[in-house]
C-alpha cells in the first residue's frame, strides 16, 4: 500500500524564511560599504610631489563644460593621495626626458563638486557650453550614456585628468581633441588599437565623421603607456583619465574643498 507522504504544515513557511534570510545577507555582503570623510590628511599639493607639472584646473574657471567654477574648487591647485603622487612623480620623470613636462586638468574632485555635475545634467535647459563640448549630444542622454554620474573615482583622490605639454613648441602635445569632449571621439580606441598602438584611421564611431590623425594617435599612446607603465589605469572612454590601480580608497569618497594643503611633508 502506498502511503502518501507526511508532510510538515511548518516546513514551507520555515524554509522560505531561512531563504529569506540568506537573500538578506547575501545583498548585504554584496554591498560595497562606502565611506565619506572630510580627512586630507593622505593627501598633498600635486605640484609639491610633481613639481615639474602645469596646472590649468579647469573646474576653477568657467571654461568646462558647465560654464561656471564648481562647488568646492576654492583655489586652483590640484590634490592628490600621496600614493598616487610617488607614482605621478615617476611618469614626470619618464616624460621629461622625452621633451614633455605634465599638465593637469583635474585631480582630486570634492563630492559637492561630483554633486553640481549631477543638478547642471539635469536641467537639461541648460546648453551654454554644447558647442565646445557636446555639439553631437543631446543633454538629456548624458546620464544614460554615463558622462555624468553620482560618484567619480576623482573623488576617491588617486585620479587625475592629464595631458602632455611640449617643452619645443611650448604647446599641448596634439591629441586631436579637447579634455571633457562628450563623444566616441575621446575614446582611447578612436582611430587605434590602445593595446598594441596600432593605429587603424576607423572613425565610424564618430556620429559627424570626424577623425585623428596617425601623429595624434600616437601622442596619445605616449601619455597612456607611460602612465600604465607606472601603475595607473585608463578610462575606456577617455584618453585623458587614469586612476593608481592600487589606490589606497577604494570606497571612501572625500569631501574638503579643492585648496592648497598647508604643512604637508612629503
Amino acid at each position: 500500500m502506498n502511503k502518501k507522504p507526511f508532510k510538515s504544515p511548518v516546513v514551507k513557511p520555515f524554509l522560505l524564511t531561512l531563504i529569506g534570510t540568506m537573500v538578506f545577507w547575501s545583498c548585504q555582503e554584496g554591498t560595497p560599504k562606502v565611506n565619506h570623510t572630510d580627512d586630507s590628511s593622505q593627501f598633498v599639493n600635486l605640484t609639491d610631489a610633481v613639481p615639474d607639472a602645469i596646472l590649468e584646473i579647469r573646474y576653477y574657471s568657467t571654461y568646462n563644460f558647465v560654464g561656471a567654477r564648481i562647488d568646492g574648487y576654492e583655489e586652483p591647485t590640484a590634490l592628490i593621495t600621496r600614493v598616487a603622487a610617488d607614482s605621478l612623480r615617476a611618469v614626470s620623470d619618464d616624460v621629461i626626458q622625452l621633451g614633455y613636462r605634465l599638465k593637469i586638468y583635474d585631480a582630486y574632485r570634492p563630492q559637492k563638486g561630483v554633486d553640481h555635475f549631477v543638478r547642471w545634467a539635469a536641467n537639461v535647459s541648460d546648453t551654454l557650453m554644447k558647442p565646445y563640448f557636446y555639439p553631437d549630444l543631446d543633454k538629456s542622454v548624458l546620464f544614460d550614456q554615463e558622462y555624468i554620474m553620482e560618484k567619480s573615482g576623482h573623488t576617491r583622490g588617486s585620479t587625475v585628468d592629464i595631458t602632455l605639454f611640449d617643452m619645443n613648441t611650448e604647446k599641448e602635445l596634439d591629441m586631436g581633441g579637447t579634455f571633457d569632449w562628450f563623444g566616441p571621439e575621446s575614446h582611447p580606441d578612436f582611430c587605434g588599437n590602445p593595446e598594441t598602438g596600432e593605429y587603424t584611421g576607423d572613425n565610424s564611431k564618430s556620429p559627424t565623421g570626424l577623425s585623428i590623425t596617425a601623429e595624434q594617435f600616437a601622442n596619445r599612446m605616449i601619455l597612456r603607456q607611460t602612465m600604465l607603465r607606472h601603475g595607473f589605469k585608463a578610462l575606456d572612454s577617455e584618453w585623458w583619465h587614469f586612476t593608481l590601480l592600487n589606490e589606497p580608497f577604494p570606497d571612501t569618497y572625500f569631501t574638503f574643498p579643492v585648496k592648497k594643503i598647508k604643512n604637508k611633508a612629503l
